[in-house]
């Protein structure tokens, strides 16, 4: 159908941060379909809230000099997660950007900087998030796991 892409969830503060432009890279256990790859992908914010700990975690690593990397920009997702811990509510269940899906590689063949978890590993893959473009405002939307697709985007795509 003309009026859906593919979709994936994603997990807030992670969807936002992608939206933003400050996490260039998704990491899977699975690698992305090459059907999808080159393709645009609309990424929903999923419905599960944001974890205070793991917000502090998150702030602990962007933080510290020398330890293993975000991926992230980090300044600017700094102050994204410390106005989260104060309160500000992103968006869950919906729609906040799409993206062209870039062409996957394992996490161990990126530079450190870019692997955003100490739950990364060799077999992780990571999917550049290419040729991003948020949606303001974002759109609801009820996701699922895996890919799934999105309808109404030839209005937001």
């Amino acid at each position: 159908m003309a009026d859906t892409i593919p979709a994936i969830t994603v997990w807030q503060p992670w969807a936002t941060l992608i939206a933003l432009k400050l996490k260039p890279w998704e990491f899977r256990k699975w690698p992305a379909p090459k059907s999808l790859v080159g393709r645009r992908l609309a990424i929903h914010a999923g419905a599960r809230p944001m974890k205070k700990d793991e917000l502090k975690e998150l702030l602990l690593m962007l933080r510290k000099e020398g330890e293993m990397g975000t991926g992230l920009e980090v300044e600017p997702s700094i102050e994204l997660l410390e106005r989260c811990l104060a309160g500000l509510a992103l968006p869950l269940s919906h729609i906040v950007c799409t993206v062209r899906l870039g062409t996957p590689i394992l996490a161990s063949q990126l530079p450190a900087r870019y692997v955003d978890s100490d739950r990364i590993n060799h077999q992780m893959f990571a999917w550049p998030m290419e040729e991003v473009r948020a949606l303001e405002p974002p759109v609801p939307a009820t996701g699922a796991q895996g890919f799934w697709n999105w309808k109404g985007a030839d209005a937001h795509g």
